[in-house]
């Protein structure tokens, strides 16, 4: 049967003919010849499949009774028989074992025993699961293994021809039946370097034109999203997300793929938009901040026409979120000024500290979100709580009148994502979920926001202890009500007083045993990430969006959102040397040589240390160091000065050091006592 399909598209979907322009103007044929010995193997004569006689009733039967019995052997062997070759398959599901059928009007398969055995698949146990698994890895070994046959793509330009047809018969394929293989990742980078190819030619005359080729780049393309969703639910991802990115989409006009996506949705046209996997994270925040720029000048357009209707004098400051702030008041000052600006969030940003003569070229925006970042964060001022073994904040759960300031914090995230500034907030990975539950603002204002399916693989990333302590419980083989002792009640402190809360409904006196221990566990875990903090988080997430409102967030991946706040933690310290600026040093200079020096041989540590020092954050913004537009400064000062930083325009400023020797020494003790000492 899957044969069948991989040879046979189905009714209404004909492959295009292969162009006969291109077999003209190539000598070289395709032929048996060029490949590989395995492939040229002499086929066997056509064999008999052999007669099965279940029918989906006495199958569903056997279902039943394998669900009450707690018996899977018959159904066990079922699945293990059927999924064995491509012989038992099309005796278990073929209308009639050996009779051709149309494979046009009539495929000859009875589709509703394939879907009541695709389902209850779903309820057997782990393995049966994993030995229809390798049965299906198996059956498509042949066809993963001519996907990966390096003559398609780099013999002649006409086998391209060939492989697009390839990837088209197996882009119809469910995403079960191409799961894993040996060379995931090489396949992966074949598809990609066949849509690069495909995009920009080396040589465009040696390739079909696009016209007669349309389908060669979405054929591949839903292959690589056949081969992304293996990635994703496999327990272990095979290779990083960032992987499926293709850098070549960088340079393509991904506005109007954007646009296109918006008008048609996930239509028949394609875009490169319905499978956002491919698209990087440098493209998604273009998309974001294009889209809002949008947005804002519709916006400032409409100022400026009701400014001269009424014939009022206008102000070019309308084209900016205008923030002024005193600087002993600046939490207070800057939430009365996002409520006092909301219809102007997607502006410009421009700061202004009251009393302080200076124009805003950007350090005053920095400076403005590391000094509210650090207030809010601030263990003192008690809205966030840090978790020293996690290294995380999480929101605090004191129940108040006003959530405002969430919601000031949120509006913060946004607007760095927009003014592109990158935020020192450790957050862990779950809120980032959270703010993509849903991505994009409900209509109905009673729809729950935040509220996402969270583990306690998330719990871990905030409490380890305690998920610690859950996962015992759960593996724990004795008698867990009579050993633990506990309920579906739970407490928890709230500004030093305990509160208890019920877990369920009468939850205070349903004790924990054996069998319900998972259900506690979930609700547990719910009510810590999701129900206890929800009028802080839903006050954080309308913020978030009040300034990132766009179908663009649909695009994302919850760790892009955070790369989009809180930067990259990968560092190249090489790539910051080649795009470093100077000030009274050249990079020939021997203390700027002997810095570099140092800086490379750092460990990642004090790596992360310095660009902390300098910039405010141990993180990379989405462009790269070089959007960090990082700045070496001299400063006639005695060598004894340790090197100071003006983290508001990511710039160090050294003396000039005698020797490389007392340079590392200086800079070793100004990068490690940072906090509170040496920053301007």
């Amino acid at each position: 049967m899957w044969l069948h399909v991989l040879l046979f598209p189905p009714a209404g979907r004909d492959l295009p003919p292969i162009c006969p322009d291109v077999r003209q103007k190539h000598q070289h044929r395709i032929t048996i010849d060029i490949l590989p010995p395995e492939v040229r193997a002499r086929f066997a004569s056509d064999p008999v499949i052999p007669i099965r006689t279940k029918t989906a009733k006495e199958f569903q039967e056997d279902i039943e009774r394998a669900t009450v019995s707690g018996d899977w052997k018959h159904v066990h062997d079922f699945y293990l028989t059927t999924f064995d070759s491509f012989l038992e398959l099309n005796a278990a599901f073929k209308k009639e074992a050996n009779a051709p059928f149309n494979t046009i009007e009539d495929s000859g398969i009875n589709t509703k025993f394939v879907n009541a055995v695709y389902d209850a698949l779903l309820l057997t146990p782990p393995d049966t699961q994993r030995a229809v698994l390798k049965g299906i890895i198996n059956s498509f070994s042949a066809l993963i293994f001519l996907t990966q046959i390096k003559q398609f793509l780099s013999t002649y330009p006409a086998t391209y021809v060939i492989y697009a047809h390839l990837l088209r018969q197996i882009a119809a394929l469910a995403e079960s039946e191409l799961f894993l293989c040996k060379r995931f990742k090489q396949l992966v980078e074949r598809l990609h370097f066949f849509i690069s190819t495909r995009l920009f030619p080396a040589k465009p005359e040696e390739l079909p034109p696009m016209a007669k080729c349309y389908w060669w780049i979405p054929s591949a393309t839903k292959v690589l999203s056949l081969l992304n969703a293996a990635n994703s639910i496999s327990c272990t991802p095979i290779m990083p997300f960032v992987d499926f990115y293709n850098l070549t989409l960088d340079h393509t006009d991904f506005m109007e793929d954007y646009h296109t996506w918006q008008t048609h949705g996930n239509s028949t046209r394609f875009t490169f938009c319905q499978f956002p996997f491919i698209l990087s994270t440098v493209v998604k925040k273009a998309i974001i901040q294009k889209d809002s720029e949008q947005q804002m000048i519709s916006m400032a357009r409409q100022s400026l026409v009701d400014k001269v209707s009424r014939r009022q004098r206008v102000d070019m400051s309308l084209l900016f979120l205008n923030i002024k702030v005193r600087r002993l008041q600046l939490v207070s000052d800057s939430l009365d000024e996002l409520a006092r600006n909301r219809a102007d969030l997607k502006k410009k940003l421009k700061v202004t500290f009251v009393g302080e003569a200076g124009l805003d070229m950007g350090g005053l925006t920095k400076e403005w979100f590391l000094l509210l970042i650090r207030q809010i964060f601030h263990t003192d001022y008690g809205m966030f709580t840090f978790f020293n073994d996690s290294h995380c904040h999480w929101f605090s759960s004191w129940k108040c009148d006003n959530y405002s300031e969430f919601r000031l914090v949120g509006a913060l995230m946004g607007l760095a994502v927009y003014n592109s500034i990158t935020l020192d907030i450790r957050f862990p990975p779950c809120v980032y979920k959270k703010l993509l539950t849903p991505p994009v603002v409900p209509c109905d204002p009673d729809t729950p926001v935040g509220m996402a399916t969270l583990t306690l693989d998330d719990l871990q990333q905030v409490m380890p202890d305690l998920a610690h302590g859950l996962a015992e419980l759960l593996s724990y083989e004795g008698n867990v009500e009579e050993d633990f002792c506990t309920t579906f009640q739970v407490s928890q402190e709230e500004l030093g007083v305990i509160k208890s809360y019920n877990l369920k409904p009468g939850g205070d006196k349903i004790p924990v045993t054996n069998q319900n221990r998972k259900e506690y566990v979930q609700l547990y875990v719910d009510f810590l990430l999701n129900k206890s903090i929800y009028r802080q988080f839903a006050a954080f997430f309308y913020g978030f969006h009040s300034v990132c409102a766009s179908d663009a967030l649909l695009l994302l991946r919850p760790e892009e959102v955070e790369i989009l706040v809180c930067g990259s933690p990968n560092l190249d310290m090489s790539s910051l040397q080649k795009a470093a600026q100077y000030e009274g040093y050249s990079k020939t200079d021997p203390t700027i040589r002997a810095f570099w020096d140092v800086v490379l041989a750092f460990p990642l540590e004090l790596q992360k240390k310095l660009l902390h020092f300098s910039t405010g954050s141990d993180r990379v913004p989405v462009g790269g160091m070089a959007d960090l537009n990082f700045k070496i400064s001299k400063i006639d000062a005695s060598t004894d000065w340790l090197p100071i930083s003006h983290t508001c325009f990511n710039q160090i400023c050294l003396p000039t050091y005698k020797n490389k020797k007392e340079l590392k020494q200086k800079l070793t003790i100004a990068i490690s006592n940072a906090e509170g000492f040496g920053l301007e």
